[in-house]
């Protein structure tokens, strides 16, 4: 932005803090002390599809005690009745960089210190989760280093409203890679927005430093700039197979997984054969790839979202993203008919935090029913989050992560952008009404 409008921005920031914090519930509100009865005309049961109407959930603490059309009513229970909409479980977004906002995104990590940049996730963190976002994966804060850690520890503790979080710090590159800062007057010394590790043994030290200071997996660019070349797409591979495996065995050790940005081959084939979490953006997958992915359940996480907005951001944007998008599109399709494994991620950050769900829809527009994407949302996003069995359901025992949304998603998946109530560990964070 201009630099008067971002002077403005910043000296307003403080009262934008304590305005949007007032107009909305405290983060620190903890799970009810009494149990709390959910009623709403329709209930959605994720891993079968099946709509119950009308739907309870009985909540106590800050899990789920009960679920079905009916569900005990305790003597001392507070019963909310939300009408006509559908409960499900809270929204998972596996790609997201808190640490950025819309603007021109290599300035910002230039221009704009590292508690500035703090401040402004702490308020992404804020308007993903009224957005009904209740889990999401941070993919690298793009230069801030591990300030995603404080956030995340801040949310964990109830000072501030925001997602589960699990967070990687710095994303992992190359000399002159993805996120290197190629197009600075080298004379500056414009530092990368990711930690450097050109081999093995850096890649280890790297990733040991980045758990010291408090990561929880490890974001790696598997490949580098895209270029689209007798309308196929060519990238350069950054990684070698063998230190993918290296990285993999490292990370392990502490209980962490490795996630690549790949968007093409051959990275996203060697991101595949060392057996990476999720390969993230994979806009090109060769049949062999598509092969191991489904064989070792990996998930391709798409992020049509941000293609969509770089491709819509201009004239010149149109130009020079369509023929990309296109193919994306086009691939997604081969993708899906060849039974390759989905998780639902945005790359938000880049256009407006709090309006992501917008990836389910094209997710749907491009050629998948609008169950299967709440599945590959729900379900996968929980296990490749590692939260299996605590979130993606609603069901007995599963932490109360709930959002309502009007009419039905298995009809029009659309509802997902209008989320009317947001529940996350048994607090009320959103009644409709509010925003």
């Amino acid at each position: 932005m201009p630099a008067p409008t971002r002077t403005l921005a910043v000296l307003s920031l403080s009262l934008c803090l304590t305005v949007s914090w007032a107009a909305s519930p405290p983060a620190a509100q903890p799970a009810a002390s009494h149990p709390i009865v959910l009623r709403a005309a329709r209930l959605l049961e994720v891993d079968t599809g099946r709509m119950l109407s009308p739907g309870e959930i009985l909540v106590e603490g800050e899990r789920i005690s009960a679920v079905g059309s009916t569900v005990t009513h305790p003597t001392d229970a507070q019963v909310i009745d939300l009408g006509d909409v559908t409960l499900m479980p809270g929204l998972i977004d596996a790609h997201v960089h808190l640490f950025l906002h819309p603007g021109a995104e290599d300035l910002q990590t230039v221009q704009e210190s590292v508690p500035h940049r703090t401040v402004l996730a702490i308020l992404a963190a804020r308007d993903d989760v009224m957005a009904g976002f209740t889990a999401e994966r941070d993919m690298g804060t793009e230069g801030a280093g591990s300030a995603d850690s404080a956030v995340r520890d801040a949310i964990n503790k109830g000072l501030i409203p925001g997602p589960r979080l699990r967070i990687s710090g710095n994303a992992i590159d190359i000399l002159g890679g993805h996120e290197d800062a190629n197009h600075f007057n080298p004379a500056q010394q414009v530092m990368s927005n990711a930690t450097y590790a050109n081999s093995a043994d850096e890649l280890v030290i790297a990733i040991r430093q980045q758990h010291k200071e408090g990561s929880d997996f490890v974001k790696m660019y598997e490949t580098g700039p895209d270029s689209m070349r007798d309308g196929t797409l060519h990238t350069p591979y950054q990684y070698t197979v063998a230190q993918l495996k290296t990285a993999i065995e490292e990370t392990a050790r502490f209980g962490g997984n490795v996630a690549v940005h790949a968007t093409g081959e051959p990275g996203t084939l060697y991101a595949a054969q060392a057996g990476v979490a999720s390969i993230d953006h994979a806009t090109q997958l060769s049949d062999e790839t598509m092969r191991l992915m489904k064989a070792k359940n990996i998930p391709a996480v798409p992020t049509f979202a941000i293609f969509e907005y770089f491709m819509n951001e201009s004239e010149a944007g149109a130009r020079r993203e369509r023929p990309m998008f296109d193919y994306k599109i086009k691939e997604f399709k081969r993708q899906i008919a060849a039974g390759v494994p989905f998780a639902v991620g945005s790359d938000v950050g880049p256009f407006p935090h709090g309006t992501q769900a917008r990836e389910l829809e094209l997710m749907v527009k491009y050629g998948m029913k609008p169950l299967a994407v709440l599945q590959a949302d729900l379900i996968n996003g929980a296990k490749l989050l590692g939260w299996a069995g605590q979130i993606g359901e609603l069901k007995s025992g599963y932490f109360a992560d709930i959002i309502a949304v009007p009419g039905s998603p298995l009809d029009d998946i659309t509802v997902v952008g209008h989320v009317a109530f947001v529940m996350k560990g048994g607090a009320v964070l959103r009644m409709p009404g509010s925003r």
